[in-house]
């Protein structure tokens, strides 16, 4: 399932931009797996400097490899939980509106959307070293909708992706006084 059957577009919309988290921000989950995955091993030399005999027992290795299939099992279980929330958040940017989806866990997804020109103002902050070093940092969007704000997390180049959607907001403003000027 891919993330443009989150929306259905409508005939003269065209898909713009898919707005993901920077991957850097991805590299401390990556780090702590690396940690975790060695953390056993670790523990292993340990228990066989001090409990040889309890080890050469046949009982002994089936609960240690038991034991350490389990961890194994939880520890790839946590990642590939992070590495789908952080894959599929994602806000799609549309010639006419914002979809953002919130992937919160495996089975937990949240789907906004707001027209274009129902937005008000647009926040960019970047806060922090590396955030300044690599150039992620947030928006946050203020709407004339029913979801009043919307906010994007650790997005690659965030005052150029606020001054995009402050464009694309102007131009569908523009668009739609143009229609009720039409109607009256």
């Amino acid at each position: 399932m891919g993330i443009d059957s989150f929306i259905h577009t409508k005939d003269y919309e065209k898909i713009l931009y898919r707005l993901r988290r920077h991957p850097f921000t991805f590299i401390p989950a990556i780090l702590l797996l690396l940690v975790l995955l060695a953390l056993p091993l670790g523990l292993y030399w340990m228990l066989t400097v001090n409990f040889t005999a309890w080890l050469a027992s046949p009982i002994g290795l089936t609960i240690l490899i038991l034991f350490a299939s389990i961890y194994y099992l939880s520890v790839i279980l946590y990642f590939f939980t992070y590495f789908i929330t952080f894959y599929l958040d994602v806000l799609i940017v549309t010639n006419d509106r914002l979809v953002d989806v919130d992937q919160n866990s495996l089975f937990s997804r949240v789907v906004a959307e707001v027209d274009l020109f129902q937005i008000q103002d647009a926040t960019s902050e970047i806060k922090g070293i590396f955030p300044t070093m690599f150039n992620y940092g947030n928006v946050l969007i203020q709407t004339a909708g029913t979801v009043p704000k919307f906010s994007l997390h650790n997005i690659p180049r965030p005052h150029d992706i606020r001054q995009m959607l402050l464009d694309l907001s102007a131009e569908d403003k523009k668009y739609h006084s143009e229609l009720v000027n039409k109607k009256e």
